[in-house]
Parts: structure tokens; sequence; C-alpha cells
């Protein structure tokens, strides 16, 4: 199974993606995320919100889980989903923005991280996160939540928030 999935990742471009096909979802593009298939089986999810850093927000989440219903859903060929984010950023954590005005009972009630995580963790095909950059906080859950971790040299893995409160 992993010499499958790495050859299924060594298929992919490094950063052009020169044939691929854009997934046709019920929404006609998507805001937060790019979706392409380089090879029949492998499925490319790239998280696009550069000015962010890939920062994770709802609506980010909402995108991601209606492309992995889709894929469940349907006869799709896709047998293996690489999640990646640009060289710079895989994901730099939760969208601080989202919560600033909510209190830390709020956040820690809403349980967000559940809609964040549902449709990945019960997604039918293994799930290979491909980290470049920085995976801090939410972005290392995300990276975590996923079967398999392929980190470049310069992947920085961490969990800032634990400082929050010094």
């Amino acid at each position: 199974m992993l010499l499958a999935i790495r050859r299924s990742v060594s298929c992919l471009p490094h950063r052009s993606l020169t044939h691929t096909r854009r997934y046709q979802s019920s929404q006609t593009s998507f805001q937060n995320i790019i979706y392409s298939n380089p090879s029949p089986a492998v499925g490319l999810l790239t998280l696009n919100r550069p000015k962010a850093l890939n920062a994770l927000s709802s609506p980010l989440f909402t995108e991601i889980n209606e492309l992995l219903s889709s894929i469940n859903s349907s006869s799709s060929p896709v047998r293996c989903l690489v999640i990646t984010g640009s060289e710079k950023s895989f994901a730099a954590g939760a969208d601080i923005t989202e919560m600033a005005n909510r209190s830390l009972a709020e956040v820690y009630d809403s349980d967000f991280l559940k809609f964040w995580s549902e449709k990945i963790s019960s997604f039918r095909v293994p799930i290979v996160a491909a980290v470049s950059g920085y995976a801090l906080g939410g972005g290392c859950e995300l990276a975590m939540m996923c079967d398999i971790i392929l980190a470049s040299k310069d992947a920085k893995f961490g969990q800032p928030e634990i400082n929050a409160s010094r």
C-alpha cells in the first residue's frame, strides 16, 4: 500500500499542474481550495488561502467537507487523496479572526473541531498530507488527521497556542 501511495505521490508535479482536470461539484467553484486529478487514481486538494498562510477557517472546511462528501458518494476512481498547501505554509493554524469575537467558553463548547474533522476521519481512501513550510496549531492537527504525512526538509510542525496564556 505504501509503495502504491509513493508511486501516486511521485506522479505529482512540483508546482505546475500540467495535465489536471478540475473537479466539478454542485458549487461552481471553490474559493478556499483547489482540487485536481494529476492522475486518475490520485486526488490533489490544495489549500488556497495564500494571503492568510492557509489559515484554517469554517468556509475552508465547508468546502473540504463538500468535496470529500462528493468523492465518497460518487464512483470516483480516486484511490488516494493528497492534501497540500503552499511551499511556505501547509496551514498556519486556525484563522483567529473567526474566533476574535468569541469567548474561550464559546470556542470550547462549540466543538468546532468535530465539524472540521468529521469528513476527513470517515473518508474511504487514504489521505496523505504533503507538508512544506509551516504546519502550526490546527494545521499540524490537520496533518495528523491524515493517514500518512510526507514532510519536506523545510516543514515545521508546532502547537504555538500552548504558550498563549503566558
